[in-house]
């Protein structure tokens, strides 16, 4: 198999759709345990997007011997920035006509440093998980950029993976001080970027594996399949009834076992011949097609949901004054998230993307 090969792969944008639909159950109730753990599926972007993104890099240098890391943050701003900044006018109306926007949280939100400077999002709150993205695309670029032009490259890329679980070693360590510090009071807890960072490093960490030593990671996976699905299995088996907020366990070893568990899943995903089709069989392939779109679609959907579900609550409950059913609501702010994800993706999103590629192509095409 070619796996520098640019093929989009179905059974990845079916993983991504399970993950926006969690995020969609975190935000707006349809029962208690889904609101407690819907927070997992930005834990699941995070080890998807640590997987794809370093892919590009990866592909990148297995084809040329080096990587351009300008070109590949231009490249990334493109997807990332036009539908966020586009989008962002409309959280800041309410700041306006309530009259009391500061200007200072707005520049963190625009710059991406809001969750350090304000914890979660200002004017959207769920952009925290955006920033921490952002400053890993950075810190990735910078890192594989470092190693790939030392005169020990061919050394220090053969043992990358030793590189990325010092990284994730010192995470977690960092992590444990700081929450045990602070009781697990504050917000920074859970979305400062050097705390929250393994989770995509641990995505990296499959990338490499899959990208240089593919053979290896078939080995260890098929010889303990069983065992590692009985392990993901109970490493998620606490996310139904724990809250995230204020718990010392989650704050600190939570995070690890997600990502463990995630990865898991993920290189199942990746080596499991035919999963496409066992997909289809388990849910149904006019369901795993809506599925993977959404997935597809995620990332427009994730910026404007928090947005529909402000405009429902405001004006159906506040403004109108009518209580409707929690599961009305969610399936009805779901479905508008979900058409306007996928025109945002069809629209804004493919028109800057044919424009990027146009004036910067990949190296990799």
């Amino acid at each position: 198999m070619d796996v520098t090969q640019n093929k989009r792969l179905q059974q990845l944008d079916f993983l991504r759709g399970i993950a926006i639909l969690l995020v969609l159950l975190r935000h707006k109730k349809l029962f208690s345990f889904t609101v407690t753990m819907g927070w997992i599926g930005v834990d699941l972007f995070f080890v998807l997007s640590g997987f794809l993104v370093s892919g590009l890099l990866f592909k990148e240098y297995l084809r040329f011997g080096n990587i351009k890391p300008g070109l590949f943050l231009i490249r990334r701003g493109y997807k990332i920035y036009p539908i966020y900044y586009l989008t962002y006018f409309i959280y800041v109306i309410p700041f306006l006509i309530k009259g009391n926007l500061e200007l200072d949280r707005v520049v963190a939100d625009l710059f991406f440093f809001q969750n350090y400077y304000n914890g979660w999002g200002y004017t959207y709150a769920a952009s925290w998980s955006l920033a921490v993205e952002e400053h890993f695309y950075f810190g990735l670029a910078l890192l594989l950029w470092i190693l790939v032009t030392s005169k020990y490259k061919d050394k220090l890329m053969a043992n990358l993976a030793a590189v990325l679980i010092g990284l994730m070693l010192l995470v977690l360590a960092v992590r444990v001080v700081t929450v045990w510090s602070n009781d697990a009071s504050s917000v920074h807890n859970i979305t400062s970027s050097h705390l929250r960072i393994d989770s995509l490093l641990m995505g990296v960490l499959v990338s490499y594996f899959y990208y240089f030593k593919l053979d290896k990671l078939k080995s260890i996976f098929f010889q303990n399949t069983r065992l590692l699905f009985c392990l993901s299995f109970c490493l998620l088996s606490f996310t139904p009834f724990i809250k995230i907020e204020h718990s010392l366990f989650i704050q600190t070893l939570g995070f690890v076992f997600l990502y463990i568990a995630f990865a898991i899943i993920l290189v199942f995903f990746l080596l499991k011949e035919g999963i496409v089709s066992q997909l289809n069989a388990t849910f149904t392939k006019p369901v795993v097609n809506l599925v993977s779109k959404i997935g597809y679609c995620s990332y427009s959907i994730y910026v404007i949901h928090t947005a529909v579900n402000y405009i429902f609550r405001t004006g159906i409950t506040i403004y109108l004054g009518i209580n409707v059913h929690p599961i009305i609501i969610f399936f009805s702010t779901s479905i508008v998230s979900v058409i306007l994800g996928i025109m945002m993706t069809n629209t804004i999103e493919a028109y800057f993307l044919k424009l990027r590629d146009k004036r910067f192509p990949s190296r990799r095409e």
